[in-house]
Order: C-alpha cells, then sequence, then structure tokens
C-alpha cells in the first residue's frame, strides 16, 4: 500500500486521516507541522478573569461568530 501525499491534502483531509490511522506517526507529524505552518491561532497571555477577554475583542469575535467548524 503506498502513502498518501501528505502535503497535498487539506487539513480536514489529514486531519480525518489521522483519526482513521492512528498509528502513521508520518501522518501525525504531517499533520502538526501543516498546523504550525498556517499558524491560526492567536497568542494572548493567562487571564486572571473572565472580564480579561474584554483586552481581547479579536479573540471574542473569533469564537462567538464562527461557531461552524472550519474546513480548509
Amino acid at each position: 500500500m503506498s502513502q498518501p501525499n501528505f502535503q497535498t491534502m487539506s487539513r480536514k483531509e489529514l486531519h480525518d486521516y489521522v483519526l482513521t490511522h492512528r498509528e502513521d506517526q508520518a501522518a501525525f507529524y504531517a499533520y502538526i507541522d501543516k498546523l504550525h505552518t498556517e499558524a491560526t491561532w492567536i497568542d494572548m497571555p493567562p487571564l486572571e478573569s473572565g472580564e480579561d477577554l474584554n483586552s481581547y475583542p479579536e479573540f471574542v469575535k473569533r469564537f462567538r461568530g464562527n461557531s461552524e467548524p472550519r474546513d480548509n
């Protein structure tokens, strides 16, 4: 059985592949590399309270307006 080309897979396709082929370490590392390359997270320091979220409106907007999972 030939190995799929992980570089051409979308993040969603690779995610699904990793979940169905949990023993495939190459797929797992390709998925982690893709996550780091796309860097879709927002860096922020730890919060002291819920009110601290008011200091990060882009973070709140991103999660309030986007309840659908992303499919890349």
